[in-house]
């Protein structure tokens, strides 16, 4: 269905004045040609300035991969390893924290961990390489290791470490500052052969919708987001921003929304599957600004779209991700982050400035009930009144003043840290 260029003002309008959009509305400006992606952008603009004024926020932190052994085969994925694989790994405790200290000493305050779905569900590698270390489950392991993090580092976690039972977010709220599950799409068109998500079993839509559910309910700050370009319809990309806001309107969770762009890559099942343009992508990205409304914070990764910064901010996101000093994007290695202070030096030329961030977000630093009692603790300690990164202090500096290689990781790595 097309849309009268008078008639899509007045949509961009009342969004703009705050009147969220329907399905059908948000399909018309999606879709219409004849709604220009400056008239998108301009909305979205208008929406970040009243909900997040001139601030464009990043976290610094370190890409900690614990695993890259994965149940899922998603034909876009050149992390994800067998065990008989070049390059499959697991992370041991001293060499997560070798790399933890490494980024403290260059001013990160993320430890971002990252790692494939359940692979002891798949190889009785994984199985006995967790048995060996006193773990059943990689995801026992995970809590674990964030528990390393809180106790022997300044970083602030945040994991992702794909499904999640309630438990296991219980579990890892005591130690982690966040979680995250992207949902990439509500499109179960995926899953047909030769599909992105054919081999997925664990992208399944109701699935992960399940864990942001679920996460709402334990009140933990949560990021999410979808995965433009795997054969999506313009449907599926509403709808899954719909189920996005549907989900933060009932529990108020959900601190961030990621929109990626699918990049192709030579050693990937899609290779000669088309990346969207960077036009089309940030109509995504406006277009998730105005759904979403003027307090998402919106983030595109900047790493994956260098030619089109720009182009992006204009389009009304507020937060370019986490950008490490030390570590590769493990996802994404072929993607280099972009330098800070060109980031800094493309928000002035905006009006707009570039301010860190902690792996939580400012307007959740505050609520007490969305952490665990120690991190809530340490999160008084280092926020400052509007929940940024407070000023290092005395104490803070000389919190960790003994030699780190000194200190020991393995009396954290027992059952008794998973009960």
């Amino acid at each position: 269905m097309s849309v009268t260029v008078s008639s899509g003002v007045a949509l961009l309008e009342r969004a703009v004045s705050g009147i969220p959009l329907g399905r059908e509305d948000a399909l018309r400006l999606y879709r219409s040609p004849e709604v220009e992606l400056e008239q998108l952008a301009e909305a979205a603009r208008q929406l970040r300035s009243k909900g997040k004024g001139p601030a464009i926020t990043y976290s610094p932190k370190v890409f900690l991969p614990l695993t890259n052994l994965c149940r899922d085969r998603c034909r876009y994925c050149t992390f994800r390893r067998d065990p008989n694989q070049e390059g499959a790994h697991w992370m041991e405790p001293e060499e997560v924290l070798a790399i933890a200290h490494a980024g403290e000493s260059l001013g990160c305050k993320e430890a971002l961990l990252s790692l494939g779905d359940r692979p002891e569900a798949a190889f009785p590698e994984a199985r006995q390489w967790l048995r060996r270390r006193g773990f059943h489950r990689t995801l026992d392991y995970v809590a674990a290791i964030s528990d390393l993090l809180l106790e022997q580092t300044t970083l602030f976690v945040h994991t992702n470490p794909g499904l999640m039972s309630r438990g296991d977010m219980i579990r890892l709220k005591q130690s982690n500052a966040s979680l995250g599950l992207m949902l990439e799409s509500t499109s179960t068109a995926l899953f047909a052969g030769g599909g992105a998500h054919e081999d997925a079993v664990d992208k399944w839509p109701a699935r992960r919708l399940q864990t942001i559910r679920e996460a709402g309910e334990r009140k933990i700050p949560f990021t999410t987001g979808i995965l433009v370009g795997i054969g999506e319809s313009a449907e599926d990309v509403i709808d899954s921003l719909l189920a996005i806001r549907d989900l933060h309107l009932r529990y108020g969770h959900i601190q961030e929304v990621i929109v990626q762009n699918f990049l192709p890559k030579p050693e990937i099942p899609m290779a000669s599957w088309p990346a969207p343009s960077q036009r089309s992508f940030a109509r995504t990205v406006a277009m998730a600004r105005i759904l979403l409304g003027p307090q998402m914070n919106i983030q595109a990764p900047p790493n994956l779209s260098p030619g089109g910064l720009e182009l992006l901010l204009d389009c009304g996101l507020n937060d370019w991700g986490g950008i490490s000093p030390l570590t590769l994007d493990h996802i994404n290695p072929e993607a280099p982050w972009p330098e800070v202070e060109k980031l800094a030096a493309l928000a002035r030329s905006k009006g707009l400035y570039l301010r860190e961030r902690l792996a939580v977000y400012p307007e959740y630093a505050g609520r007490q009930e969305f952490f665990s009692p120690r991190v809530w603790k340490l999160l008084q300690e280092r926020t400052d009144p509007d929940g940024y990164p407070a000023p290092a202090s005395s104490s803070a500096s000389t919190l960790y003043q003994n030699d780190p290689h000194e200190r020991k990781a393995t009396r954290w790595l027992s059952n008794e840290t998973c009960q």
